[in-house]
């Protein structure tokens, strides 16, 4: 069994060369094409020209209730194109990326990215208020300029845009042109559900489609700002890491100065037993009745009170209460047996 495998997610020898996409002259003819074909749906949709009656037609024939069947299951897949679920499932694998090359590039883009759909499809949104099929009020009419918010398909967008990512984002030709595909039949599947279910117009996804690919098709102008802006949040973060590193270590305790012993020359072994006892700490040792004892008792006795009458100028340490015996041993004298007369 290998033990190695959550080792080497923790450290990457060196993260993968990745290719940052330009903007090429395809790109470039792209993204004209794609512009152009954009503004004639809205040209289109402003005129109330044959795109609009293509649009009642659709929606008159009623999908959903020719195919009743197909009703579950879309509604079930048309969830990737709303853009909560659709933005957490991306967002983690391309955390996870992130983690594994140690770069803030793929979340980066995909921040980008949905600023710009928001910015730019919600702009257009508010300012044509077109509304609904299930709202229209007038056959034949473009229903434009009447409170709506669905021109262009915000579902179609966001699953171009979203998924769409993740090839825009591939290191290999070959995981980019997977992708591709992936996520055009998503895109394309998405945006035929919304037109069966009625929410949308046949125009309104169109435009949705569009929306998405020019964003996409516009990234490689970002990337410059992308790259700034990863550079600024590492440095933060490194300036953040080096302040809490100072503060832990200004918090840190210092260290305990070491306490010398005090001497007390010969007054300590008198004292001593008297203040062991006083605090309970042990039985005061009892003086043994002898010869010098009984002659320096007096000089004891007034040594004592001479000390206990001066001021305490320093605390005894707990090494220093050990009772000492005074002079003499505490046992007494074994005395001897008598031998004689």
């Amino acid at each position: 069994m290998r033990t190695d495998i959550f080792a080497r997610l923790d450290r990457e020898p060196e993260p993968p060369k990745i290719e940052i996409p330009r903007m090429s002259r395809t790109r470039l003819a792209l993204f004209g094409g794609t512009s152009v074909f954009y503004l004639a749906i809205v040209v289109a949709v402003l005129a109330s020209t044959w795109l609009v009656l293509i649009d009642w037609k659709v929606m008159l024939f009623r999908p959903y209730q020719q195919w009743p069947e197909l009703h579950a299951p879309l509604d079930y897949f048309v969830v990737l194109g709303q853009r909560g679920p659709t933005a957490v499932m991306v967002a983690a694998w391309l955390g996870w990326r992130s983690w594994r090359q140690h770069t803030l590039r793929p979340l980066l883009v995909l921040g980008t990215a949905l600023l710009l759909l928001n910015v730019t499809v919600g702009a257009v949104k508010i300012g044509l208020g077109r509304l609904g099929p299930h709202y229209a009020t007038q056959i034949g009419s473009a229903e434009l300029f009447a409170g709506g918010d669905i021109f262009p398909s915000g579902h179609t967008a966001n699953a171009v845009v979203t998924w769409g990512i993740l090839s825009y984002l591939a290191t290999t030709p070959r995981a980019r042109r997977y992708l591709s595909a992936l996520s055009a039949v998503v895109a394309l599947g998405v945006g035929l559900t919304t037109v069966y279910l009625g929410t949308h117009w046949l125009s309104d996804v169109l435009l949705g489609w569009a929306a998405g690919l020019l964003i996409l098709l516009g990234l490689p102008w970002c990337e410059p700002l992308i790259g700034r802006a990863e550079v600024a949040i590492l440095s933060a973060r490194d300036r953040l890491r080096d302040r809490l590193r100072e503060d832990r270590r200004g918090r840190a305790p210092a260290p305990a100065l070491p306490v010398a012993p005090v001497a007390t020359g010969g007054l300590l072994p008198a004292i001593q037993p008297r203040r062991a006892a006083a605090e309970g700490l042990e039985e005061p040792v009892r003086e043994t009745a002898s010869g010098a004892g009984a002659a320096g008792a007096g000089a004891h006795a007034s040594s004592i009170r001479t000390t206990l009458s001066q001021p305490r100028t320093h605390a005894v340490l707990r090494s220093e209460r050990t009772p000492v015996t005074p002079a003499g041993s505490r046992r007494p004298p074994r005395s001897r047996p008598a031998t004689g007369g």
